[in-house]
């Protein structure tokens, strides 16, 4: 194991694999405390770069201390997400945290026209937010007025699909790879293909693979984060291992 220096409270950057059924600052919460437990102190700053739904699994770039200066740029980073779309019916959230809401037709669908219908994902592209989520309307969270049934007209975003990979999959599924820019929602990709194959669609799993420089295959638990956080010794300079 080699060893490594920490120093937390000056700044470090924590790569996590967030869980299933987590909101982004779930995590950022069960890391800010051990931190403030162990320096003894009210305040310190912890913040993500770039959310996750709770129904995501994956990357999470958590950033400590002065590190959190550099949060804007990671959210701008390029994005690798993989997933399965589930053809055949659509939900308000786009994915499964509503219920289902309409069903299509699936007959028809083939990887023939799949691979015909991608090649209008690819490139510069505008896409509409779901309304079941944290963009704000007027001051105020979508996901807020959607829940409680209010209609709210969503405003669409260019953005930038670098690579994307659709598979057909028994079930009618698709499962995919999707390499895109910030502000890029998945789900309302997924929403988007399954409109496009005339047969609706939502998103039933998605993953964070990387963000930037940064990869899954270097992230850790939030328990082994904070593992570390709790064994890490106080000094001018904070030790742990890796």
């Amino acid at each position: 194991m080699e060893n490594k220096i920490y120093n937390f409270r000056k700044g470090e950057i924590l790569l996590v694999d967030k869980p299933l059924g987590w909101t982004s600052f779930d995590v950022v919460n069960k890391l800010r405390y051990p931190l403030k437990q162990k320096y003894n102190i009210k305040r310190l700053k912890v913040g993500h770069a770039g959310t996750l739904d709770p129904l995501a699994t994956g990357l999470l770039v958590i950033c400590t201390g002065k590190k959190t200066k550099e949060i804007t740029s990671f959210i701008n980073d390029v994005k690798v997400y993989t997933g399965v779309i589930k053809l055949g019916a659509t939900t308000p959230s786009y994915d499964l945290e509503t219920e289902i809401n309409e069903t299509f037709p699936t007959e028809h669908i083939t990887q023939k026209l799949i691979d015909e219908v991608k090649l209008q994902f690819l490139g510069e592209i505008e896409q509409v937010p779901p309304i079941f989520s944290a963009k704000k309307v007027n001051g105020k969270r979508a996901y807020l007025s959607a829940r409680k049934g209010q209609e709210i007209e969503m405003k669409s975003n260019l953005i930038t699909v670098f690579e994307l990979n659709l598979e057909l999959k028994p079930n009618n599924e698709i499962h995919f790879y999707i390499k895109s820019s910030k502000g890029t929602y998945i789900r309302s990709l997924a929403y988007d293909i399954g409109k496009a194959l005339g047969s609706g669609g939502h998103l039933i799993v998605l993953r964070r693979e990387v963000s930037g420089d940064f990869d899954i295959k270097n992230a850790q638990s939030v328990e082994y984060w904070r593992t570390l956080i709790e064994d890490t010794e106080v000094g001018d300079l904070d030790w742990g291992s890796v």
